[in-house]
């Protein structure tokens, strides 16, 4: 007789309080084996929070949870990863001044006699990266010079490297392209084939239609549904998160954009950006496409000073002269602002207030005779965190206790708070759930039409074309060419990201 399929791990009634926030109230969820379970609901719903209870970095308030039949309450996440229980975090929380390799078995490092074997670790981590279908990452290399995305699945390979019952990941393709996300994908098919379980958190609504067995539903901490992901709509699930239909997506009315605000000129930056020149003009939307590693983010940090050039020239708002823009200040002092890919490494104060954090840009404007205008300082941030919708205790509550989406909104704040000319936003929506998405998109175009320049990065390739004018593609470090609006089909944007691999795939056949 077939009693159907194993179930792996119970939660009973879990809840989870933080000071002025419920984030779980007894919530119910289960997950069997061969099953990818997903785990939707807008920021700060408790998705984080429960997966955290799960393997071991929180401790619920009540409740209780199973693991194959038997009581589980993991200690740490030691106690969770030797149950068998792994998770990608939505952040990167790799050691940066260690390799990949050492990174990717940092506690189990290959030894004989007490000396750790460095050539066994990169040889297995080798392996373990083409299995995750990125070979082309460097298992030698320190894990701080890599892009958020290659950080990303250098986790997942972390994670496939361990023998894992329970997987979470949790937002996992959020700075990943289409093509590292199929091959994610590919690597979640054969883990359940193996009988694993997999917890699947994510804000893309086409992704949890297409990999997920079930989906539940989380609501301000509370579970709405859990129902067959066969049987439900992208429409539906959205409707179930926010509790209303959500717009659809609009492109908006085509833009006529002035003259070039910023025009780039031969730049070169290391080995990732490599004699880059485009322009973007007043009014646009200018996205950047591209693979993992083709030099998006290198390019957009060299022209804001965070990285050191080589060569070429940044010219602003139509001189003859070029700008010196040599350090972040600099660009800041020329009216740009940069949005970071890295939010938390980069970007945010995480122990300080979320005040703090979003005033943090203008304090030179908020001093009056060497002190600051506390009564100003607070007024300018809660304007702020009403018109970008952040969720909060309140505006004293600490970064390091909001969700990742609302994280990504004091930072976004911040960048406004200057009210620069020319911004340059690097994966501004990543983990944002489709309801704060839609207000981001509105405020863009809204930036847009006061005539703002605003540089976009996106690993989300259906975001470029709902937002942008013009598109450009990198390959390799090389910008292969920029499309019009109307001009663009995905195929030619992804013919155009792989030209570069391409090419020297040929020249090496042909040397052969």
């Amino acid at each position: 007789m077939n009693s159907g399929p194993i179930t792996l791990l119970e939660l009973d009634r879990i809840s989870k309080a933080w000071p002025g926030v419920q984030a779980l109230a007894q919530v119910d969820f289960d997950l069997a084996a061969g099953e990818v379970h997903a785990l939707v609901g807008e920021n700060g719903a408790g998705k984080s929070t429960m997966s955290k209870i799960i393997c071991g970095l929180e401790f619920p308030d009540g409740g209780a949870m199973k693991m194959e039949g038997a009581a589980y309450r993991p200690a740490g996440k030691t106690e969770a990863v030797a149950r068998g229980v792994v998770m990608v975090m939505q952040e990167p929380n790799l050691i940066p001044t260690l390799t990949v390799a050492e990174n990717i078995f940092l506690d189990m490092l290959p030894n004989r006699l007490g000396f750790v074997n460095f050539r066994e670790a990169r040889y297995k981590a080798r392996k373990v990266l083409a299995d995750a279908g990125v070979a082309h990452i460097d298992p030698s290399m320190p894990v701080s010079q890599l892009s958020v995305g290659e950080q990303q699945m250098v986790m997942v390979a972390a994670a496939l490297a361990r023998t894992c019952r329970v997987l979470i990941l949790d937002e996992p393709t959020a700075s990943l392209t289409d093509r590292d996300a199929g091959l994610l994908f590919a690597q979640m098919k054969r883990l359940k084939a193996g009988g694993a379980g997999i917890i699947y958190i994510s804000h893309r609504m086409e992704e949890i239609v297409r990999v997920a067995d079930r989906v539940t539903v989380l609501r301000d901490g509370r579970k709405i549904a859990t129902e067959r992901a066969s049987e439900l709509t992208t429409d539906r699930i959205v409707r179930l998160m926010v509790g209303r239909d959500a717009a659809l997506e609009d492109p908006g009315k085509p833009r006529q954009p002035g003259p070039a605000a910023i025009r780039i000129e031969g730049l070169q930056s290391g080995e990732r950006v490599r004699e880059v020149s485009f322009e973007a003009r007043q009014g646009e939307i200018l996205g950047f496409a591209g693979l993992i590693g083709s030099g998006r983010t290198e390019t957009m940090r060299a022209i804001y000073g965070a990285d050191r050039c080589q060569a070429g020239e940044i010219y602003l708002r139509g001189s003859a002269q070029p700008a010196t823009v040599s350090s972040p200040s600099d660009a800041a002092r020329q009216g740009m602002a940069l949005l970071p890919e890295d939010r938390r490494g980069q970007g945010l104060l995480l122990p300080q207030s979320m005040r703090f954090n979003l005033s943090l840009a203008i304090l030179g404007a908020l001093a009056r005779f060497g002190f600051i205008d506390r009564d100003e300082e607070q007024r300018r941030s809660l304007e702020l965190s009403s018109k970008l919708n952040i969720k909060c205790a309140d505006i004293e509550q600490a970064v390091a206790e909001l969700s990742g989406g609302n994280q990504q909104k004091v930072l976004l704040g911040r960048c406004l708070a200057r009210a620069p000319e020319i911004l340059i936003f690097d994966e501004p929506t990543r983990g944002i759930d489709i309801g704060a998405r839609q207000e981001i998109y509105s405020l863009m175009r809204e930036l847009a039409g006061q005539g703002k320049t605003l540089i976009v990065v996106s690993s989300d390739l259906e975001e470029l074309i709902v937002l942008c004018d013009r598109i450009a593609v990198m390959s390799k470090g090389r910008l292969k060419r920029i499309f019009e609006r109307g001009q663009w089909t995905r195929d030619a944007i992804m013919a155009a990201a792989l030209s570069e691999h391409l090419g020297a795939a040929r020249g090496k056949r042909e040397a052969a």
